[in-house]
């Protein structure tokens, strides 16, 4: 069965509206034996009349109204579709799908949430829990627009992963430790211990930063939820390795210290995309470039 074409029945709109074949023929730019040619399509298509002459007007038969009631929604529809994608097209409006891990998510994507918010009311930010190789895994599938990963990382064809920021890893321990004031290796090995399990990439460089000193400390607890770990920290149950993003809410508990770490250890993050993003995807790497990156010699 033949569809029917919107450019036909945009000619039946025309034709009803102004009451002149003539009329919509200059109105559309189309010769005038191409408009009679289209209605003569349309009413092929249908089996019955949708236009006759009363006193020299052309208007629509009764079959003509209904067909041009649901043409007018149809164009509109199509009309409103196009306008939608050139929105998204031109960066207007969108969905962005974001991965990140928990950490990122609390600390860091705030306030660029609310930069977009400001200045790109219609780009909706979805945001996804998940580890940097999930990730790098979905935006290879191309389920992800974006992610923020740890870095080192090896390469991936499709993908770019460039520095974003570095924060200084720190040692986070109850108040009522007796806490030197810079923290090593060998002196919190010999602590109970709460650390990130081992599906994290800063599982992986606190384990190198105790064994670069001989060190090989099992912790009481392993977890992947940098939060839960403050509050057992808080409570008393062991010293953590966490990041510092910067954020005050790790000194704003007064149960805990923070002390740095000697030799010093950095978490590095990567932001990872497609080589060709859309330009909603480009508002949001801006963003979150202009606001949260620090270079790796910052």
């Amino acid at each position: 069965m033949r569809e029917i074409s919107l450019d036909r029945l945009r000619t039946l709109v025309t034709i009803a509206d102004h009451g002149s074949f003539a009329e919509a023929a200059r109105v559309l730019h189309l010769a005038a034996p191409t408009v009679t040619l289209h209605i003569q399509e349309l009413e092929e298509r249908v089996g019955a009349p949708l236009l006759s002459r009363k006193r020299g007007e052309v208007v629509p038969t009764a079959i003509g109204e209904t067909l041009l009631a649901k043409a007018r929604r149809l164009l509109t529809d199509a009309g409103q579709a196009l306008d939608d994608v050139q929105r998204q097209v031109q960066g207007l409006e969108g969905r962005v799908r974001l991965g990140a891990s928990t950490g990122a998510i609390a600390h860091l994507l705030p306030k660029a949430l609310e930069v977009l918010g400001r200045d790109h009311p219609a780009i909706d930010v979805q945001v996804a829990v998940l580890t940097s190789q999930d990730t790098l895994v979905r935006l290879a599938q191309g389920s992800l627009d974006v992610g923020l990963v740890a870095l080192p990382q090896s390469a991936i064809a499709g993908l770019v992963i460039k520095p974003w920021r570095r924060d200084p890893v720190v040692a986070l321990m109850p108040a009522s430790w007796p806490c030197p004031a810079v923290v090593t290796p060998r002196w919190l090995a010999g602590r109970p211990l709460i650390l990130n399990d081992a599906s994290t990439r800063l599982s992986r460089l606190t384990s190198e930063w105790f064994a670069a000193a001989g060190q090989q400390p099992v912790p009481r607890i392993e977890l992947n939820y940098n939060d839960a770990i403050r509050s057992l920290v808080a409570a008393g149950y062991g010293a953590a390795l966490l990041p510092n993003e910067g954020d005050a809410s790790a000194t704003q508990e007064p149960r805990t210290v923070v002390r740095p770490l000697r030799p010093a250890l950095w978490r590095r993050l990567g932001i990872a995309h497609a080589k060709q993003v859309a330009r909603a995807t480009q508002h949001v790497l801006d963003v979150l470039g202009e606001l949260n990156g620090r270079r790796e010699n910052g």
